[in-house]
């Protein structure tokens, strides 16, 4: 039997840079060698393509050195593979422009394709889709660099339609990074200066369930094409304020818990509403969605939808799927399975 020649892309330009070479090492132990051949690029901090020699010592390390050729100049060394599985997270990686690459080369890849990809990555997009498809978030605003650049006491004065605490995100970035909690003014002015330093366009949110407590924070991984399927539902715990940088990536900080302890109803309603935004943002593969649950009142809120996210054997989206009874390699391999079904 033919194998299926698979190219798997990792590390890339984002703060999970590590997380992602993680993940491809995970992904080249789980596929089978009698059914795949399975080589690894490994993308630079600098966004630079390694190669074969430098891919595999990075590998070995957790971490690229820099170097490299521009990916746009090695593309081509993708060609002759049936599928790519790009495990990168955040800019040029999860955001469309790889999968528009890879697009154009004819190539299938794992997991969303660009409009997917691309809607998903930018916070503003994707709540403006939700909301077309009635899936509730918390209230939110958008601030734009140029206009808190002009007349910043005027962004203030119209952010205070939203009540405090308030959430500040760069709207197209991900690993928490520039994300700040304001509770007043003073501290929304330096939030806002912060986020606006990673992106030019903001997104201010209020606290889910403000005055009832803080949200639990829950999850649960879609898998499959168009006729997606939902895992158990999972939980982040953690004592931090909100799931922040430091949070997400110092052990110890968080802890999963799946399935979640949430009433079944509760748990219904998430799975539910995780195929709905898989299928209203035209996600393909997986993607893993992130809800808060306001415990007091049964209000859920959908507060992201990650279209590739952490894949080592213990991330919350292998987790997730172990918990339906869906093994590591089994994943992976269905994983391949779905991108060839959409070439």
């Amino acid at each position: 039997m033919k194998k299926t020649r698979v190219l798997v892309l990792a590390g890339g330009q984002s703060g999970e840079h590590e997380v992602s070479i993680n993940s491809a090492r995970s992904i080249l132990a789980a596929l089978p060698d009698d059914r795949f051949e399975v080589t690894s690029v490994v993308i630079s901090r600098e966004g630079r393509w390694l190669p074969a020699a430098e891919s595999r010592r990075a590998l070995e390390r957790g971490s690229a050195p820099s170097g490299g050729e521009l990916v746009l100049h090695q593309a081509r060394a993708a060609e002759g593979y049936d599928v790519v599985f790009p495990i990168l997270h955040g800019p040029n990686g999860e955001d469309g422009t790889v999968q528009g690459m890879l697009k154009l080369a004819g190539i299938p890849c794992v997991g969303s394709g660009v409009l997917g990809s691309a809607v998903c990555m930018d916070k503003v997009m994707a709540k403006a889709v939700l909301a077309a498809h009635g899936i509730a978030q918390v209230p939110y605003l958008l601030v734009t660099r140029a206009e808190f650049a002009s007349a910043p006491e005027a962004v203030i004065e119209r952010l205070h339609a939203l009540p405090f605490p308030l959430f500040v995100k760069p709207a197209n970035l991900g690993s928490s990074v520039g994300i700040s909690k304001a509770r007043d003014d003073a501290e929304l002015r330096v939030a806002l200066r912060l986020a606006l330093e990673h992106d030019r366009r903001v997104i201010v949110e209020t606290a889910a369930g403000a005055g009832a407590g803080k949200p639990r924070e829950i999850e649960v991984g879609i898998l499959g094409n168009d006729e997606p399927k939902a895992s158990p539902v999972g939980e982040l715990t953690f004592d931090s304020e909100f799931y922040d940088y430091e949070t997400k990536y110092t052990a110890g900080r968080a802890e999963m818990h799946i399935p979640a302890q949430v009433p079944s109803e509760i748990a219904e309603r998430a799975r539910r509403l995780a195929i709905a935004a898989f299928r209203a943002l035209d996600c393909a593969g997986l993607a893993r969605v992130d809800f808060f649950y306001v415990e007091a009142t049964g209000e859920l809120f959908l507060n992201e939808v990650n279209t590739m996210p952490g894949f080592t054997k213990t991330s919350m989206y292998p987790e997730l799927w172990r918990a339906a009874g869906i093994g590591y390699g089994e994943l992976v391999s269905t994983l391949v399975s779905l991108a060839l079904e959409r070439r």
